[in-house]
Formats: C-alpha cells, structure tokens, sequence
C-alpha cells in the first residue's frame, strides 16, 4: 500500500513540509549531478558513517569538513536514489502536514531533526562498526507516523493497492501506520539474524532507523504538543 494524501485539512499552510521536500529535492539533483567518485565523497563527509562517529565519540580526530555528530543532522537530507526520495518525499508530504499544524512551524522542524538525528543513532547502535554509510529522511519521517498515530490515528488517508492490479481506496491512518511498522519489525530482526550469520556487513534499508524514529515520535509528538503553541 502506498499514501497518497490524508483527508484531514489543515488550519495553516505547512510550509515547512512544503521547505523540507525542497530542500530534499534540491540536494538530490546535486547528487545527480556528481560523479560517481564525487558522490562518494559527498555521502563519507555528509552521510552518517557508524565507526566514523564511534570513532569520534571516542575523541579521535576525523578529517572531515564539519563535525562527525553533525552528519546525524545533514545525512536526513541525502538520498540513494530516485525511489528513495519519492517515497519518502510523498509520506512527508501526506503525514507531514498534519503535525506541522498541530505542532507548529517551529516545534515541528525541532522535532522533525530530533526523530531524525536519534534514528540514526539507533541504526548507529546496531552496527558500530560499520564502513556503509547511512542516509535518508525516512527516520525523521518514521517521527511523523509515530506523532501521526497518536494524534490521528483514525483519519482517512486514499491509498493506492496493489494485489495484481492497482486501485485507491480510503483507510484509517493507524492501517497504513501499523502496517508500516510492523514490515519494519520483521524486516529488522530477519536482518540482524542475516547479518549475524554472514559475520559481514551489508547495505539495504536501515530499517532499526525507521523503528527508532518511530519510537522517538511517539514519545516526543505529546511532549512537544504539550508546550504552549506560539506560532
């Protein structure tokens, strides 16, 4: 199943959803634009790199051009391919608009980069020592579904499915949010149990990433919602 957009208006306009898909779409078509050894370059210094930032956790000196934590913050913004950022960019754009309203402008871009800075984290604690780097804003969006299903669980959203042939229909949001997460669940231990056996380390979807920022939006969307809304 894949969103398409939620039935729930809002009472302003979500720029920043609107600011945070630009930003995303313009530094994918840099990407495109480098060569392959120049995106190499641009994920080592901009992507979070695990043993890079185990490393520097511990005080050795990186030669990097920003801080090694800061990647937490400027790898949400990178992706690996055409697929990756559509997909994230439509849950951004359907989920996303919703918890700017209810959150704020300015909240919501706090707790936007702190789902997405603690879900790498967590994909960091799984693989310490891992030379792949990790990217993507599908941590920081797995923070919107969390907040999502607590504060809207039961608004439609118009999905498309796919069972041979494809067709729109409207679901509670809790459907497509649960259905998510748990894909994710039984993704990430059948990763780890892959990952354990080969004793190597493999690219793919970060999926403890999305688990994590899940976690952190569902603890986080109440807190933030809680502060008093000055926007």
């Amino acid at each position: 199943m894949f969103p398409l957009y939620d039935n729930n208006p809002t009472r302003s306009t979500p720029f920043l959803t609107y600011g945070l898909i630009g930003m995303n779409v313009l530094i994918f078509l840099h990407e495109v634009s480098l060569s392959d050894a120049q995106l190499r370059q641009f994920f080592q210094f901009y992507a979070v790199i695990p043993r890079e930032l185990s490393a520097s956790f511990a005080g050795a000196p990186i030669n990097q051009p920003i801080p090694e934590f800061a990647t937490l913050f400027t790898s949400q913004f990178l992706h690996g391919g055409w697929w990756h950022l559509i997909s994230n960019m439509v849950y951004l754009w359907v989920f996303g608009n919703n918890i700017e309203d209810r959150l704020g402008h300015f909240k919501y871009l706090i707790f936007y980069l702190i789902c997405g800075a603690g879900a790498a984290l967590c994909q960091w604690f799984i693989g310490m020592n891992s030379g792949i780097p990790s990217l993507g804003a599908s941590g920081a969006i797995s923070g919107i579904l969390g907040a999502y299903l607590i504060f809207f669980p039961r608004t439609q959203v118009t999905t498309l499915i796919f069972v041979g042939f494809i067709f729109t229909v409207s679901i509670p949001a809790w459907i497509i949010i649960g259905f998510f997460i748990a894909q994710n669940i039984i993704s990430g231990i059948a990763d780890l149990q892959q990952a354990a056996r080969m004793a190597v380390e493999s690219g793919g979807v970060a999926y403890w990433a999305h688990i994590g920022g899940f976690v952190f939006g569902i603890i986080l969307g109440p807190l933030f919602d809680s502060f008093k809304n000055d926007d």
